[in-house]
């Protein structure tokens, strides 16, 4: 079984597959800088960290944005900024547009919420409705955790991929660190945010190299709908502000977890929104099944039940995968 380096590190993952969403991954003109060209400081930090909560959010976000940039960094003031910018995360603070800004500007300095598959607190254990259990992924899989998989070797894994994966990895298709490697599409990833653009093939090497699979089509409803039957993770209505899907019009994925309401209560995030979910199903015709609900569709694609079919080739900008054990 492969494991990976620590996906929270802030060095840049290689960049998903080529995505549909426009513009960079962080925006906005850095925080200016004191005279004297120095870089961002405590006391710059500690400045905002006074104000009130709406008032902070832009700023601390253009704050942590040039910290990014900043060499060197002080690895203490790296640490409060992230834990400022946690805090707000976690406290579901602002609007979804800075929420997002919020989350990326966490996933490139170092979100310490990233665990890996052999760290306990990586997984949430759900009894399903016949009783078995399964340990379930917490989040959906990062580019920050497939891609240390990649660097580890995981393509030339043999015992990770099944016959047919084995068959389409060396068919001569293009790989997913392949098509990440395009310059024009590098930006546009994020370490802290689901992996987009994999194939089922992909997402099932990288599943059976972590001792895992994905969940079932009827694993996934019951987790979403549980004994009391809600169509979405927060119950009903579909309402505005759960999920990341076309509604909220952020035209691209956010970092996982940030909309607090679309957890199971349990805690596994991301049911309805964000990023669509390959599945384990084989559906007809040799396709696989998956569920769409992500920030590319409406609400109708997010509900429980809602469930598609796809080539296992198929990539897609909104599409990523989760494991499970058990």
């Amino acid at each position: 079984m492969t494991t990976p380096p620590d996906p929270s590190s802030p060095a840049s993952p290689a960049a998903g597959a080529a995505s549909a969403a426009g513009g960079p991954a962080v925006s906005g003109a850095p925080v200016a800088a004191p005279s004297g060209g120095a870089g961002p400081s405590r006391a710059q930090l500690d400045a905002l960290l006074d104000l009130r909560t709406g008032p902070r959010l832009a700023p601390l976000t253009d704050f942590a944005r040039a910290l990014v940039h900043a060499r060197p960094r002080d690895p203490e003031l790296v640490g409060a900024t992230v834990g400022a910018l946690l805090e707000l995360v976690e406290g579901c603070a602002g609007t979804s547009r800075q929420r997002l800004d919020l989350g990326e500007a966490l996933g490139l300095l170092g979100d310490p919420r990233l665990r890996l598959p052999s760290d306990p607190d990586y997984w949430v254990d759900v009894e399903f409705e016949d009783g078995h259990r399964v340990a379930v992924g917490r989040h959906m899989v990062t580019n920050a955790e497939f891609s240390a998989w990649v660097r580890a070797g995981g393509y030339d894994d043999d015992a990770a991929w099944s016959d047919a994966g084995r068959a389409w990895r060396d068919s001569g298709a293009p790989r997913w660190d392949e098509l990440s490697a395009d310059p024009e599409v590098a930006h546009l990833v994020v370490p802290n945010q689901p992996a987009a653009g994999l194939t089922w093939f992909e997402a099932e090497a990288y599943a059976r190299a972590m001792g895992g699979r994905m969940l079932t089509s009827d694993e996934r409803r019951w987790l979403v709908r549980g004994r009391d039957k809600r169509p979405y993770p927060w119950g009903a209505p579909f309402g505005d502000g759960n999920a990341n899907t076309r509604e909220e019009a952020l035209g691209r994925p956010c970092a996982v977890g940030l909309f607090t309401a679309d957890r199971s209560p349990e805690g596994v995030t991301d049911l309805a929104g964000n990023m669509g979910e390959w599945l384990s199903d084989l559906g007809g015709e040799g396709r696989q099944m998956l569920h769409p609900g992500s920030w590319a569709r409406p609400s109708m694609a997010a509900w429980a039940k809602a469930l598609e079919m796809a080539d296992p080739d198929t990539r897609s900008a909104d599409m990523g995968f989760r494991i499970c054990r058990g």
